[in-house]
């Protein structure tokens, strides 16, 4: 298909009603043609509510169509700007990716920019190092049939798993997020903000939020967590999914104090357990593809490699 006009790129930092619906169906779109969602969950909850404050959209249309869309996120002093992009499947191939990439590195201090692609994706990763970019970071999507055996549960001794109470664990959680994630900002940082967007989603189920915790009552503590998701749960306003429901082991993360205990290989189970229960077959999961420790305990629970989201840098 010929791009004509060309692509006029309109930057945005709020999206109004429409703009939205427009980069919510483009989204449905690019996910259909290429099997995989070219924005993460953060990105897509923060493009429902409007944007934020600390975000660039980029909105590329040709005429009336809408031909691409990136997400900038400058908030990282320290690691620099990083962004998601993608381009509709039937105007690929008329330089329209490059365009985008080229007005992110303009609008990024010093060119320095972060730039995620997701999935094995050629296309991406030739534009990618023909700009100057690097790999700087790898995640594995790891897969397992819930259809096989699980390990049997063992606690450590006073710890106990029970789900989590809206409204009554958010700071608890948060705090131990923190604890959990001090050298990884972009999960140790989420505010109660962060928690209530997703919270909001239709595939939020407390009953699956599975919480580590000692004591009772008044000195009850967290020391550990695995956050479960159901990816092919039909949402109110109407998103498809073209797969049958899939689980997710979304977030495990442990106190530094309660580490080294085999408590997140424990919750690991307890969450793969809860998945099933509710009748699903298969559950996946994302992994630093370096952290060689945690490969190994997932690899011991069944889980393989999938798929490969790539971090590039320049």
């Amino acid at each position: 298909m010929s791009v004509e006009p060309a692509a006029v790129i309109e930057q945005r930092t709020s999206l109004d009603p429409t703009t939205i619906a427009d980069i919510i169906g483009f989204v449905e779109q690019v996910t259909d043609a290429d099997g995989v969602n070219p924005l993460d969950e953060h990105v897509t909850l923060h493009i429902r509510e409007g944007g934020d404050a600390h975000s660039v959209h980029l909105v590329a249309r040709s005429g009336t169509s809408l031909v691409g869309y990136a997400h900038l996120d400058i908030t990282d002093e320290v690691d620099g700007p990083i962004a998601q992009f993608a381009v509709h499947p039937d105007y690929r191939r008329h330089g329209i990716g490059r365009l985008i990439v080229t007005d992110l590195i303009d609008r990024s201090p010093g060119g320095r920019l972060r730039l995620w692609t997701h999935g094995e994706n050629s296309a991406a990763t030739h534009l990618a190092t023909s700009l100057g970019f690097q790999r700087s970071r790898v995640l594995w999507q790891m897969r397992r049939s819930l259809l096989a055996a699980l390990p049997r549960v063992t606690l450590p001794p006073s710890v106990r798993i029970r789900g989590f109470r809206p409204g009554r664990d958010d700071d608890a959680w948060l705090e131990v997020n923190a604890r959990a994630f001090a050298g990884h900002p972009d999960q140790g940082r989420w505010t109660a903000d962060d928690l209530r967007l997703r919270m909001r989603e239709s595939w939020f189920d407390p009953e699956g939020f599975l919480l580590a915790v000692t004591g009772e009552g008044a000195v009850e503590r967290v020391v550990g967590f695995h956050w479960t998701k159901v990816h092919g749960v039909s949402a109110p306003e109407g998103d498809s999914h073209g797969h049958t429901p899939l689980g997710e082991v979304y977030i495990v993360g442990i106190d530094p104090d309660w580490q080294r205990l085999g408590l997140g290989r424990t919750l690991t189970i307890a969450g793969l357990a809860h998945l099933r229960s509710r009748g699903l077959t298969q559950a996946l999961l994302y992994v630093d593809a370096h952290n060689t420790n945690a490969i190994k305990v997932y690899e011991s629970l069944g889980f393989v490699r999938w798929d490969t989201d790539v971090l590039y840098a320049r």
